[in-house]
């Protein structure tokens, strides 16, 4: 007999490196999870934190029978015990469990590179989550991003304009995407584009970064309070400002140097390099390992650990800019 149509997938497998795409393949089936089952949680918990043992007591089906999600994380790092454990479990899963095993696609061990396939033959659905890296592709995500928010529609010179506006920030795009379709009905041109941007340029995740770590508190909490009045998704504030802090750390590493001849070693574009230089003034050791601990924290609390995400975001605010010049 065939499980009824909104029965959710007991197994899936999430693999790739784009992490937009995967945190939305986790949401998805989570959401997938809640339409059986409205109480249906969330549960994630790293592959190097378990044993076979504690994979088999997260995935046993509740005594009260309620949905559950358990998203097994970096599971490309995983040994041959677990890589076993959660490949039998896939090929008899709990009722009411959906575990949701998600994988970069690589792996260090035989083990972990083999576990993809061996879930596609289990049956787990498969959500394919590449990094998107090609101009072309960055183009068809912004458009199918209209598309998804109330069927909007764009032009190619409006799909491009906003790329340049905003950059190859996956969340950033997606989160203008949504607001355009919504303050223009749907019709989406580059006129629109350019509009939005001179409006917005001030209140980006990027702005409350760049203000934090150059140590102007007053700036950082202004730009801070405007993108959250404005509406600026918590996670792309705190997307942002891991992105500067990591930036100057990774730079600093390296020491002073030609920014086109260090881009490559980096593996970031020269301008970024320059700009990070600059901001490297003023950073010791002390203050970027704090800072460093600091958006560590921010990106579990962005995701559900804090109560209140934007008090997590001026806190975090507070304490990268107290770590600026720490010595």
């Amino acid at each position: 007999m065939s499980a009824p149509a909104d029965t959710p997938d007991a197994v899936h497998l999430v693999i790739g490196e784009e992490e937009l795409l995967v945190e939305r393949a986790v949401r998805g089936a989570l959401a997938a999870a809640r339409k059986a089952d409205p109480q249906a949680d969330l549960t994630r918990v790293r592959v190097t934190d378990l044993t076979p043992p504690e994979l088999a007591e997260l995935v046993s089906p509740s005594l009260f029978a309620e949905g559950r999600v358990v998203a097994l994380e970096a599971a490309q790092e995983c040994g041959k015990e677990i890589a076993e454990a959660v490949v039998a479990y896939a090929k008899a899963p709990a009722d009411g469990v959906t575990l949701v095993v998600v994988h970069s696609g690589g792996g260090r061990s035989k083990a972990a590179k083999d576990l993809p396939g061996l879930l596609r033959k289990a049956g787990a659905a498969v959500t394919e989550c590449p990094k998107i890296t090609k101009a072309a592709d960055r183009e068809a995500f912004v458009r199918n991003e209209i598309r998804a928010a109330g069927g909007g529609k764009a032009d190619p010179e409006a799909v491009a304009a906003l790329i340049e506006a905003i950059g190859s920030d996956l969340r950033e795009l997606a989160a203008a995407a949504s607001q355009l379709v919504a303050d223009t009905g749907g019709k989406v041109d580059a006129e629109a584009v350019r509009r939005y941007h001179r409006g917005r340029a001030e209140v980006t995740g990027f702005a409350v970064a760049e203000k934090a770590v150059m140590g102007d508190r007053a700036g950082a909490l202004e730009a801070l309070r405007w993108a959250l009045q404005l509406g600026v998704p918590h996670v792309l504030v705190a997307d942002a400002l891991a992105d500067a802090v990591r930036t100057i750390a990774r730079v600093s590493a390296v020491g002073r140097g030609d920014p086109f001849k260090l881009a490559g070693e980096l593996g970031m574009p020269p301008w970024k390099v320059k700009k990070a230089q600059g901001q490297s003034r003023g950073w010791e050791d002390r203050g970027l390992a704090a800072a460093m601990t600091v958006v560590a924290d921010l990106n579990a609390d962005v995701k559900g650990v804090a109560a209140d995400s934007g008090y997590a975001l001026e806190r975090a605010v507070l304490k990268i800019v107290a770590a600026h010049g720490r010595r």
